[in-house]
C-alpha cells in the first residue's frame, strides 16, 4: 500500500531557526496526516506506522536539508545533527547522492 496521506506534511518556514509557532504547526501537520491515515484504513490492520512515518519524512527534509546548505553535506550533516557518513548513507539509500 502506498501511504500517499503523508503528502499532506508540508513545512511553510521561510526562516532556517524553527520557532515554537513551527514546531506546533509541524506536529499539527503531523498529527493530522496520522489521524488521516488512520481513517482511511477501513479495517485494514496497520503495522509499522513508525517506520512508515519517519520513512515518509526523511527523504524530504534530507532534500531540504541539502538544497539549504547548496549540498554541502558536512554542514548538512552538522545542521541534522548526523555524523557526515550516516548522512551519505541515508542519502544513498535515498537516492540523493550527488556524484
Amino acid at each position: 500500500m502506498i501511504f500517499r496521506f503523508f503528502g499532506l506534511l508540508r513545512m511553510n518556514s521561510k526562516s532556517p531557526i524553527f520557532t515554537a509557532q513551527s514546531d506546533v504547526a509541524l506536529r499539527i501537520h503531523v498529527d493530522r496526516a496520522v489521524r488521516h491515515y488512520f481513517a482511511q484504513l477501513q479495517g485494514e490492520q496497520p503495522s509499522q506506522v513508525y517506520d512508515m512515518v519517519l520513512a515518509e519524512m526523511e527523504k524530504p527534509l534530507l532534500s531540504v536539508v541539502l538544497e539549504y546548505t547548496r549540498g554541502n553535506q558536512t554542514r548538512a550533516a552538522e545542521i541534522l545533527g548526523l555524523n557526515r557518513g550516516t548522512l551519505r548513507k541515508k542519502l544513498k539509500a535515498h537516492g540523493l547522492m550527488s556524484e
